[in-house]
């Protein structure tokens, strides 16, 4: 992580702060390059066909959201939109609204997502019916453990 209060240019982050782990999305950790101690500020660029992360909500976290470049589909809790460059929107923790970005377009789609993870925040996946307690590290359904969960959403 580089010294607060650092000007960055997001084309020239160093390799510690692009995750590039999913090969049909990437996240610049703006954030995390510029020293940023509680908030987030990421810039997703999801490929054509990737989907941004699971259908799912926080109990404690906050979240905003901006189309920067590209269009696609958003859901947000029972409703689908059309989105494009400029569509914006809040999330507020522990209203129980989920959200999924999906690019069903052919090219890039960048989000930036910004927000203040909390440690003990629940989330909570409707479309599997599963529950993330992050403070634990551990992913449930039906009250059991789950061994082998991911979040990933493009695997």
């Amino acid at each position: 992580m580089l010294a607060t209060s650092v000007l960055l240019n997001k084309d020239l982050l160093p390799d510690d702060c692009i995750d590039a782990s999913d090969q049909l999305m990437t996240t610049l950790l703006l954030g995390r390059a510029g020293g940023s101690e509680r908030l987030y500020s990421n810039i997703d660029r999801l490929r054509p066909g990737a989907k941004s992360c699971k259908f799912h909500s926080h109990s404690l976290q906050e979240e905003f959201f901006i189309v920067i470049r590209g269009r696609g589909i958003l859901r947000l809790g029972d409703k689908t939109y059309q989105i494009c460059e400029g569509s914006c929107f809040s999330k507020p923790a522990g209203k129980g609204i989920a959200h999924q970005f999906i690019n069903d377009s052919d090219e890039m789609l960048e989000i930036l997502d910004v927000g203040i993870p909390d440690p003990n925040d629940v989330i909570e996946y409707p479309d599997e019916r599963v529950t993330y307690r992050k403070a634990e590290g551990k992913a449930y359904k039906d009250g059991k453990v789950l061994a082998t969960w991911s979040s990933d959403p493009n695997s």
